[in-house]
């Protein structure tokens, strides 16, 4: 039986009279990588956004877990295990790669006592050495004591990735994880992403790059104008007409999936 993770029932987010996002119906199966694709404008960040918490819509529902969390803060959310990248990096410049990935175990951790004598306590020790583990597996533990403001910006991308999966989550909303990076970076991402869902993870991430797309996800869906257009496999989606429309303005060119091989 298919479980579903995330469902969203006519979510809709006016700005005045701007629609942003259009009674938009989704369901998002658990351990499964789904993608939203769509054209500049289309909506995507926003749908990410009321998902996480950093807008509330206008109409329509949210559910996790078959719980509605719609009116639940972005903290709440956290806690009940969804983490999110953003398209714009967010990382603190001024602290080395280790301790920002660091802080993406915050709603697990607590302070002891111990920590007013700046021992270790079991916990931290723990920690500390998932962070190592996630910083390794982006391939980043060679850069753990260097400043997040030093580094390139597709490694940049690589530490917020890194925060978020430190923390375990059940749901990781990915804003465009792949952008800035060449193609090996891209490539070697990809693989990582692949692997989540036999790790318990759900996935649904926002993408411009139609080859991570095809490489990765198990299900497309597009949006345009805040609408959905099409849903499927990548195959399907991405030979779509009104897909194709929507990205490249005319209808009977070869797929994008082709176009972008």
């Amino acid at each position: 039986m298919t479980r579903i993770l995330l469902e969203t029932r006519g979510l809709t987010r006016r700005f005045g009279g701007l629609v942003a996002v259009d009674r938009l119906d989704l369901e998002i199966e658990a351990q499964t990588v789904h993608a939203i694709i769509g054209p500049n404008g289309s909506g995507k960040t926003t749908v990410f956004n009321l998902m996480s918490g950093v807008l509330a819509p206008s109409a329509g529902s949210i559910r996790l877990a078959g719980a509605p969390i719609e009116t639940d803060p972005a903290h709440v959310r956290v806690r009940l295990g969804m983490r999110r990248t953003f398209q714009n990096i967010r990382l603190f410049n001024d602290l080395t790669v280790l301790e920002n990935i660091k802080l993406g175990q915050h709603s697990r951790a607590s302070a002891g006592f111990s920590s007013l004598f700046k021992i270790w306590s079991s916990q931290e020790r723990r920690l500390a050495d998932e962070a190592m583990k996630a910083a390794d597996r982006l391939g980043l533990g060679h850069l753990i004591h260097r400043p997040a403001a030093e580094l390139a910006y597709g490694t940049r991308r690589l530490v917020e990735i890194a925060r978020a999966l430190v923390s375990a989550p059940r749901l990781l909303l990915l804003d465009e994880p792949s952008a800035g990076m060449n193609q090996r970076e891209a490539k070697e991402l990809c693989a990582i992403i692949r692997s989540l869902p036999n790790e318990g993870v759900t996935v649904l991430l926002v993408e411009h790059n139609l080859r991570v797309i095809s490489g990765v996800a198990a299900r497309v869906t597009a949006i345009n104008f805040g609408q959905k257009i099409a849903e499927g496999s990548p195959s399907e989606v991405l030979s779509d007409k009104a897909v194709i429309e929507a990205y490249v303005g005319i209808v009977d060119p070869p797929s994008l999936a082709a176009r972008h091989a």
